[in-house]
């Protein structure tokens, strides 16, 4: 009797640990484990400037496979930022939307403009407080001319490159005529794919969209009046909707993302956005001088 005792009280200690090795995974993941009974919201926050979308990418598919999750509530703050993680999000939303029937609803806070508007896009419904600011519709490139600097400091920049432009954006001088042509056609095709976006995502024609996306920003209640948002909120109000389309009432419990410090590592490395050589303007392989400059921003 004592050695059964002994072996059941082995077998709890192991599933003991087991259970919270897998707690503990979970939560250095950044997602709590799914472990709850019934169906409940997951809060999928957009915060500061978009660098990077592996991380919201990351969560969305952590949650998708979350049987427990029924609906999500996209929590906007973002005046936006690089295009290519805006538009990164907004597909892999899109994309998620298409496969998967459960709610999305967003909500836009003090502000989700420029790329954080783009990323709220594929939501079945858009909500913002009255006075957020929303829209700026548009896209952006600066490029820092520091020559006349340079030259007041004896500095001369000496450049060996493979082809015309691929020296393209340098600091150093001015843009050549050409130059300035190849920007404008880049940042041209980069704001027509936002536009065609909007489009697609509301029940605007693309002609409509052209003429609210001059880059101005609206208030929430303006934004309701041309068609860019669906009603106005608070975030409470967001999640019942959530809740409603879920079938869980106005009041759904929720999950959302785990805070977590980062490493030394992963603080020196940039595991989560752009890497310290991007933020010089140096990376391997892009023209001097346009790592992260080209940007959905309000401004």
């Amino acid at each position: 009797m004592k050695r059964r005792t002994g072996v059941l009280g082995i077998v709890l200690i192991l599933v003991l640990f087991a259970s919270g090795a897998y707690v503990a995974l979970r939560l250095m993941l950044g997602s709590p484990p799914s472990i709850a009974v019934g169906g409940r919201i997951a809060v999928l926050p957009i915060s500061g400037i978009i660098e990077s979308e592996r991380e919201f990418v990351s969560r969305l598919e952590r949650y998708a496979e979350d049987g427990s999750v029924r609906g999500f509530l996209l929590e906007i703050r973002s005046p936006g930022g690089g295009a290519a993680a805006s538009q990164a999000m907004f597909s892999a939303l899109r994309d998620f939307r298409e496969r998967d029937d459960r709610p999305v609803v967003a909500w836009i806070g003090a502000v989700g403009a420029s790329g954080g508007y783009y990323a709220a896009l594929p939501a079945d419904s858009i909500l913002a407080l009255p006075s957020s600011i929303t829209g700026s519709i548009g896209v952006i490139m600066k490029l820092p001319n520091a020559g006349e600097l340079l030259r007041r400091w004896g500095v001369e920049v000496e450049v060996i490159k493979s082809g015309e432009s691929k020296e393209l954006g340098s600091l150093a001088r001015s843009l050549t005529e050409t130059e300035r042509q190849v920007l404008q056609t880049l940042i041209d095709d980069t704001y027509g794919q936002f536009v065609d976006a909007v489009a697609e995502s509301r029940p605007l024609s693309r002609d409509s969209v052209l003429v609210l996306a001059d880059g101005r920003v609206y208030s929430g209640s303006r934004a309701v009046g041309v068609g860019l948002i669906d009603a106005t909120g608070t975030r409470e109000d967001a999640l019942a909707v959530a809740g409603r389309m879920a079938g869980l009432g106005d009041t759904p419990r929720t999950v959302r993302p785990v805070k977590r410090s980062l490493t030394f590592w992963e603080w020196l490395l940039d595991s989560h956005g752009p890497g310290w050589l991007d933020r010089l303007g140096l990376s391997v392989g892009s023209p001097e001088g346009l790592s992260a400059v080209l940007r959905y921003e309000w401004q």
